[in-house]
């Protein structure tokens, strides 16, 4: 896919789906700017790919000014954004009995106000040029509650609300939205969860269902990107197909 036309800010871009996603869209030769907490990370995709325009930042989305930092970047430097996808998320599912509220407040911190935050700092150039798309990532947990995961869910479900309200709202400024809410992936996420016996049951189940890779979920993402301007993917569930929940 020819995406050169695209700028494209990547939000939690080191690892998983966010790094699977900034390497395909250096195939398409798209204009990136990365970012996550580890630069090195970012330095080495951008390595990969020496005749591209990747531009590595180290953000925090729990940092609003950190994240407008990045949006910042881009519009000085390509004087637009094209798409900010919002991916950065942590896991650490467990029992609401033991009461992990420092796990529940990271969750809280990053996987919703770092999607706010990525709002926040883009949209307001995005209507005043009266274009843009925003990504971000969900989660089959975002329809689906299982034991262990409420508050995960929770999160999730939030991004569904948040996203589907912004779509509504800025519809007229020709503004795209879309959720991609991905099933049992193997990504970092997992290194996230604390309780021993909930990341033995999700490694095991994503063994069990052959789950899917990251550069699978990456192609749902660009083929979003890649849609014409009045055809805006809503929303995509991408699940192994061995996953029945």
């Amino acid at each position: 896919m020819d995406l050169s036309n695209k700028v494209v800010v990547i939000m939690g871009a080191s690892s998983g789906i966010g790094a699977a996603t900034s390497r395909q869209l250096a195939k398409d030769n798209a204009t990136l700017i990365i970012a996550a907490r580890r630069i090195d990370r970012l330095t080495e995709i951008k390595n990969e790919f020496p005749n591209q325009n990747i531009h590595p930042f180290e953000a925090d989305v729990t940092n609003f000014n950190e994240v407008k930092k990045v949006i910042d970047f881009a519009v000085s430097e390509y004087g637009r954004i094209d798409v900010l996808y919002n991916n950065a998320g942590i896991m650490p599912t467990a029992p609401l009995v033991e009461g992990r509220r420092n796990e529940w407040q990271n969750m809280l911190d990053i996987n919703v106000m770092g999607v706010l935050n990525g709002i926040a700092a883009a949209l307001p150039e995005m209507v005043k040029a009266k274009f843009g798309h925003i990504i971000t990532t969900d989660s089959v947990a975002g329809h689906v509650v299982a034991p262990g995961s409420a508050v995960y869910s929770g999160t999730k479900y939030a991004v569904r609300a948040i996203m589907d309200g912004l779509r509504m709202e800025q519809a007229e400024n020709n503004i795209k939205t879309t959720i991609i809410s991905p099933g049992s992936t193997g990504t970092e996420l997992f290194n996230s969860i604390n309780d021993v016996d909930q990341k033995k049951f999700a490694e095991d189940f994503f063994e069990q269902i052959d789950g899917l890779q990251p550069e699978q979920v990456a192609s749902a993402v660009e083929f979003a990107i890649g849609t014409k301007s009045n055809m805006s993917v809503s929303e995509v569930i991408v699940r192994p197909t061995r996953q029945s929940l």
